[in-house]
C-alpha cells in the first residue's frame, strides 16, 4: 500500500502536527480570513490573539489551517478564499454544508498541507479501523517521504483527525469538541457500533453533499491529471487524490451526480464503452468547475 505514493506530482507536503493540537474550530476560518484581508501581517503580531480572540497557540492553529484549506496563501486571501468567505461570497459565514465538503476537498487536494489526512483518506484503505492500525500504517508513509517527524507527532495528528470527524460522546450528549468542530458535521468517520475503539469510514451516500460539490471536484482531479477532456468513473473514484475517497462515495453516486447536473448545465457527457464507463467534458474543466459552483450558490 506504501508503495502507491509517487502520485500527482506535488501532491502532498510531507509536513506533520502543525495544527498546535488543535482541530479548526467555528468561526477560526472565517475570523482568519476576515482578519489576514484588513492586516495580512496579523498573526504575527502581538496583539494577535486580542484581535483575532483566541488563546497564542489558537493564533498559530488559526494561521495554519487557513492555509490548509486554502483560503490563505501565506498570508493573503486565496481566490478561492475571495469566492467563499469575502463579503457577499458563496457562502461567507459557511452557512451551507456543502461549504464543509468543498472545504475538506481543499484541504486534501494538491498541494495538501496535512500529511495526516492525505494518508488517511487516500492511502489508507481499510474501511474498519483501530487507532493503533492507523498509527502503523501511517509510521509506514512518514518513514517513505524520508521525514524525520517523532511517533508522538503522528499520534498528535491521528487524535486531530478523530476528533475533527467523528461526533464525541453520545448522540443525546455530544462533547464540547463535536460542538465545536463543524466538520463532524459530514459524518465521513463514525465509531464502529459497539465498539468505541474502533472507527468506520462511512460509504453510503451523503445527504448533505450535492452534486454540484462531486462533480466541481471531480473536475479539479481531471484537470490535476492533464489536458485530457476525458476521464473514467473508476479513476475519479479510487485513484489516490480522487473524490470517490475523499468524499468515501461509489462510482453509482458519482455517475449519479454528473448525471444530476448535466441535465441543468449541459456539457458533461457520461459514455460506457467495453464496460468502462467514462466522463467528458466539452470546456476547460477548471473552469467548468468554478461555474457549477457559482451557480449552486446563486
Amino acid at each position: 500500500m506504501v508503495k502507491q505514493l509517487n502520485l500527482i506530482e506535488n501532491a502532498v507536503n510531507p509536513a506533520f502536527a502543525r495544527h498546535e493540537t488543535f482541530h479548526p474550530r467555528f468561526g477560526w476560518l472565517k475570523k482568519g480570513f476576515d482578519g489576514a484581508k484588513k492586516d495580512p501581517e496579523i498573526f504575527s503580531k502581538e496583539d494577535a490573539p486580542i484581535r483575532l480572540g483566541v488563546g497564542k497557540n489558537m493564533v498559530r492553529s488559526m494561521r495554519y489551517w487557513c492555509n490548509a484549506f486554502k483560503i490563505l496563501e501565506g498570508d493573503s486571501p486565496s481566490g478561492f478564499g475571495m469566492n467563499l468567505l469575502a463579503s457577499r461570497g458563496w457562502d461567507e459565514f459557511l452557512e451551507d454544508p456543502a461549504s464543509l465538503w468543498l472545504l475538506h476537498w481543499n484541504l486534501l487536494k494538491p498541494t495538501c498541507e496535512a500529511a495526516a489526512w492525505y494518508f488517511t483518506f487516500y492511502i489508507f484503505r481499510k474501511v474498519e479501523f483501530s487507532m493503533d492500525e492507523l498509527f502503523e500504517t501511517i509510521c509506514k508513509y512518514r518513514d517513505s517521504l524520508g521525514s524525520r517527524i517523532v511517533d508522538a507527532s503522528l499520534q498528535k495528528d491521528i487524535t486531530c483527525i478523530l476528533r475533527m470527524y467523528v461526533e464525541q460522546g453520545s448522540k443525546n450528549r455530544p462533547s464540547e469538541d463535536s460542538i465545536d468542530c463543524p466538520f463532524t458535521e459530514l459524518g465521513l468517520i463514525q465509531q464502529a457500533a459497539g465498539d468505541t475503539k474502533r472507527y468506520t469510514f462511512n460509504t453510503a451516500p451523503k445527504a448533505n453533499l450535492p452534486a454540484e460539490i462531486i462533480v466541481a471536484a471531480c473536475l479539479e482531479f481531471a484537470k490535476s491529471k492533464g489536458e485530457q477532456k476525458t476521464i473514467s468513473i473508476s479513476s475519479l473514484t479510487f485513484d489516490p487524490g480522487s473524490p470517490g475517497l475523499a468524499f468515501k462515495i461509489s462510482e453509482r453516486t458519482i455517475c449519479d451526480a454528473i448525471e444530476q447536473v448535466e441535465r441543468e448545465l449541459g456539457n458533461l457527457i457520461l459514455s460506457e464503452s467495453s464496460g468502462l464507463i467514462q466522463f467528458s467534458f466539452k470546456k476547460d474543466p477548471e473552469e467548468l468547475a468554478h461555474s457549477i459552483l457559482d451557480n449552486y450558490y446563486k
